[in-house]
């Protein structure tokens, strides 16, 4: 009997990139692949739920429920909205993992991203791409890492506001609460769940100067968006806004010119509405951010952290060891262990049949 496989690859990604908080965000190149089976023809007998196989990054962590893993959640939540209310029979997934869990690398964005197309694929529902985003943002409010998950490169995105009753829907499995589902969590709970308003978010690829390589400063510890969130101030002055503005303002262009300037670039990657705030949560962050410059370290363009931490991300053109190396040396004043990967800006999400 014959099998309908696809499989599915998805980048991770780092969202902020200095001041662009909550605003930009750059694939790269670790990814989430699913290999997809199930019969175009299902045999006669019971209906038989999905099996989940999980290798890589996270192994020992992730739920192979159906009913209880992001990705798959979010693709019930696809087909259901289209009126399909479950998975194929016989459905089989593989997930093998490159991105670390609770690093700032995208994780969670990257499983809701491979959810979104998972269901369009299962569903055979040919949604274009600024569809699956709504989609998407439903799951992930956050724009910037689920956009260039999806796209590719180096983004620009914003999310409309959502309505109350979008807003308040408890059957879209939100990627932040997860996985703490309610305890009836499972096949029939969440089948009418609202459909995405049309248009809810909207995104602009910028130039990246093709010299430019992402050099990912990965401690070994994790930590949790939600957390990283908690200390962030309710309020920013006038004063913090114009700074982060300003360099914003100048980096998405930037990061684009051949060659790079460095001197502009440093400075532009500065950030003063959520690093600061984490560097408690982050030991070492300051020194290495301070320290590793590109008047001490050839190559280097600018350096901050990479979405909610604790990863840093060095942008660079060459020196990429020199500029790892010197980090960990710091990191290691601190009790902080790291591994690091020289990672390229990535093409957007794929498929193959």
């Amino acid at each position: 009997m014959a099998d309908k496989k696809v499989t599915i690859r998805v980048p991770a990604t780092s969202a902020n990139i200095g001041p662009g908080f909550d605003v930009v965000g750059l694939s790269l190149s670790l990814y989430l692949t699913l290999t997809v089976t199930h019969p175009v023809t299902p045999p006669p007998g019971p209906y038989v739920a999905p099996t989940i196989t999980y290798t890589g990054e996270g192994a020992d962590e992730v739920p192979l429920d159906a009913y209880k893993n992001l990705t798959t959640r979010v693709a019930l939540y696809v087909l259901r909205c289209h009126k399909i209310t479950r998975f194929p029979s016989h459905l089989k997934i593989h997930c093998n993992n490159e991105i670390p869990f609770g690093r700032g690398l995208g994780s969670s964005g990257a499983a809701v991203i491979a959810g979104v197309i998972l269901g369009n694929e299962l569903g055979d529902l040919k949604l274009p791409t600024e569809r699956l985003l709504d989609f998407a943002l439903m799951v992930e409010r956050h724009p910037d890492n689920v956009t260039a998950a999806l796209v590719g490169g180096f983004v620009g995105s914003y999310l409309k506001e959502l309505d109350e009753e979008a807003s308040e829907a408890a059957s879209v499995p939100l990627s932040e609460v997860l996985p703490e589902y309610p305890p009836d969590a499972g096949e029939n709970w969440g089948l009418n769940p609202p459909v995405p308003p049309f248009g809810i978010g909207h995104f602009i690829r910028f130039n990246w100067s093709p010299s430019i390589k992402a050099i990912a400063i990965v401690p070994r510890f994790e930590l949790s968006t939600a957390k990283a969130r908690e200390v962030l101030p309710t309020q920013y002055s006038r004063k913090d806004l114009i700074f982060n503005l300003q360099r914003l303002a100048v980096l998405t262009t930037a990061l684009g010119q051949s060659p790079p300037d460095p001197e502009l670039i440093y400075e532009a990657m500065k950030d003063r509405v959520h690093q600061p705030y984490r560097t408690a949560l982050i030991p070492g962050l300051p020194e290495v951010t301070s320290q590793i410059t590109p008047a001490t370290h050839k190559g280097l363009l600018g350096i901050c952290l990479s979405g909610a931490g604790p990863t840093i991300l060095a942008l660079a053109t060459e020196g990429f060891e020199s500029i790892a190396e010197d980090a960990r040396a710091i990191f290691k004043k601190f009790d902080v262990e790291i591994d690091w990967k020289l990672l390229e800006v990535a093409p957007g999400s794929s498929v193959e049949h």
